[in-house]
């Protein structure tokens, strides 16, 4: 496991190229990006790769496998009704779906799934999928959120892996559904799931980048996060990965 190589050893080598892509925007972060089978890791800031931080809407992966799996929303063209509500964001102000809820980031969609699922259900799930760190009471609806639920960019690398290769207990429909709304682009040389999140309601504030790519040959997997600023700098969770994985020739 990534955790247990990166943990085993006390200075994992800095990868000076990963590192040049945060320098040159100044930003203060972290990233991994593992392969599946030929044993190769690059890292960028390995104390803060151990480091965890709010979950955020990168939860969403794991919170949309629970809410399938409870029958809570059972398609990714399912319809989760608006009670009219207006937000902040205008494309959470209508009707959704499970596919439209997971692309916008819909926090009252998966607020009305936690709900339904429950307290019990929510910390059985977190601890058969050895997800993060909960803190202990919590809020429901909030816990991604604010800070409660804490998770690492190595733990997610390790989290990526299992969902990628079925090894969480899920049916195959749970990730089949996963995988179509996850999905962010398809191409001839390869297939890229992944999930951005922002946590608004720490300090400093947190992005994250998180996925998995498949290209013809190798699948890899990548987690990065960054200290935001202020909201221009939310553009570069994906640019600084998308960077690192063309200076790593895994994109064109």
């Amino acid at each position: 496991m990534l955790f247990l190589v990166l943990a085993a050893r006390s200075s994992f080598a800095e990868d000076a190229e990963l590192k040049s892509l945060f320098d040159n925007q100044g930003i203060v972060g972290t990233m991994i990006i593992s392969s599946q089978n030929s044993d190769q890791t690059f890292v960028h800031n390995t104390p803060r790769s151990r480091r965890g931080f709010a979950a955020a809407s990168t939860f969403k992966i794991l919170n949309t496998l629970i809410a399938l799996e409870e029958k809570v929303i059972s398609s990714s063209n399912d319809k989760i009704e608006w009670d009219g509500h207006i937000y902040g964001l205008p494309a959470w102000n209508r009707h959704q779906t499970l596919d439209s809820a997971f692309r916008v980031s819909c926090v009252w969609c998966y607020q009305k799934f936690a709900q339904s699922i429950g307290v019990e259900k929510y910390k059985n799930y977190l601890s058969k999928s050895s997800y993060g760190a909960l803190q202990k009471p919590f809020e429901l609806t909030e816990f991604w959120l604010d800070g409660s639920l804490l998770i690492s960019a190595v733990e997610q690398i390790e989290f990526l892996k299992k969902v990628h290769l079925r090894l969480l207990p899920f049916t195959d429909h749970s990730f089949d559904t996963l995988k179509e709304v996850m999905l962010i682009e398809q191409t001839a040389e390869h297939s890229l799931w992944a999930k951005g999140g922002w946590a608004t309601s720490v300090d400093p504030q947190v992005g994250w980048y998180v996925g998995i790519i498949e290209t013809n040959d190798e699948a890899w997997y990548f987690a990065s996060n960054i200290e935001v600023r202020n909201s221009s700098d939310l553009v570069l969770r994906q640019q600084l990965v998308r960077e690192a994985l063309r200076v790593k020739n895994i994109l064109n």
